[in-house]
């Protein structure tokens, strides 16, 4: 097995870093303050085929490989979690569900805006009372002669406020349990669908994250995404894929946060002497040097699963549960390497910090990867 990334990967990564630090680290700390979605930045991102990184050239994609799409995803974390967050939801979730389960015109009429960058995707799937149970959907959705009318209200929708097309779960037949929940393409302006409150997240401020309530929101037939009744269990697959997405920008969250504690341990003097030659920081250094590696592996093993067009279920969720647990201990020991001023916004541990707890809840918590994992190692 060759570990080693071709030289166009290598490029790939020097490119996207290149482009991270010029473009996204002078405003860190803006955005963040002021929760703001740099909707300025997504035409640059575009450029690089950042917001259609696996779809296919003819749908305006980047072509890319799922590999292809953890660099990206890692190299973006590396400077802002928050942007890296948007542009996976935004590739990860919306777009892949309806290129994953979509129609052929569907696909020409969606999926090639979303992928070229022109508009903005949002995924709706968690609702007040079905976070972890996504099965528990409220959200219904009745057939009204050519039309679907939709009521209900989803929550924690990453681009919910600003999102130009979303793709939501509601029940058509409350009887069928998850065969009985559908996917719906909504556009953005269609009557009946509001973006509700947006939060005022700990973290990943900079991502935009709010309600969308449904209130009588009418849409033609042909806005059935994939087969009546399957929208729960497409959404899994899509979640299998979308998890490799968080455990790429769970390591290079992880990445950022190292590079930053090593940075100041060399910078930083006490009783004379650099605190990096200290065993205490040296140690948490080496540590965090080898679960950051681990986890890229496992990531990157995942990734190439899914290259090969094999199911990925089981290491999605190994790749997101470790790669995201290791990040939080990262960024957990780059605040302690910085001391006090790891605990104030002048230097960027904070602001880590903040950002990498939502890796363990996002697209599945800790628990319910287990609870993933545990289920297929006991099939075998």
């Amino acid at each position: 097995m060759d570990f080693r990334l071709t030289e166009q990967q290598d490029l790939l990564r020097k490119t996207i870093r290149e482009f991270s630090e010029a473009e996204i680290r002078p405003h860190v700390r803006e955005w963040d303050a002021a929760q703001h979605f740099p909707r300025e930045l997504v035409s640059k991102l575009a450029d690089l085929g950042l917001m259609g990184i696996q779809f296919p050239e003819q749908y305006g994609g980047a072509g890319m490989s799922a590999v292809d799409y953890c660099i990206c995803i890692e190299e973006l974390a590396r400077v802002d979690p928050a942007v890296s967050l948007s542009v996976a939801a935004h590739n990860g979730l919306c777009t892949a569900h309806i290129y994953m389960f979509g129609t052929e015109a569907q696909k020409q009429r969606y999926v090639t805006p979303l992928a070229s960058g022109a508009k903005v995707g949002a995924w709706g799937l968690t609702e007040p009372g079905a976070g972890s149970d996504a099965g528990g959907t409220r959200t219904i959705a009745v057939r009204q002669g050519a039309c679907w009318v939709l009521n209900g209200a989803k929550t924690f929708t990453t681009h919910g406020t600003i999102g130009d097309v979303m793709v939501a779960m509601a029940v058509t037949d409350k009887a069928k349990g998850h065969h009985g929940i559908s996917a719906f393409i909504i556009e953005k302006g269609t009557p009946g669908m509001v973006p509700g409150r947006k939060e005022d997240k700990l973290g990943m401020r900079a991502s935009d994250t709010s309600e969308v309530i449904f209130e009588d929101c009418r849409v033609d037939a042909d806005h059935l995404l994939g087969a009546e009744g399957e929208g729960f269990i497409n959404a899994m697959k899509v979640l299998d894929a979308g998890r490799i997405g968080i455990a790429a920008l769970s390591v290079g969250l992880a990445q950022g946060a190292f590079e930053a504690a090593r940075d100041y341990a060399l910078e930083r003097h006490q009783f004379g002497q650099p605190i990096a030659s200290f065993q205490a920081i040296r140690w948490k250094l080496a540590d965090n040097a080898t679960r950051i590696e681990a986890a890229r592996l496992l990531t990157y093993r995942a990734a190439a699963m899914r290259d090969e067009g094999l199911r990925t279920t089981r290491e999605s969720a190994i790749a997101k549960l470790f790669a995201s647990e290791i990040a939080v201990r990262a960024a957990e020991d780059g605040v302690q390497i910085f001391g006090g001023y790891g605990f104030v916004k002048d230097y960027p541990a904070e602001k880590y910090f903040r950002d990498v707890k939502l890796t363990t809840i996002g697209e599945g918590t800790s628990e319910i990867q287990r609870l993933v994992i545990a289920r297929q190692v006991l099939a075998e």
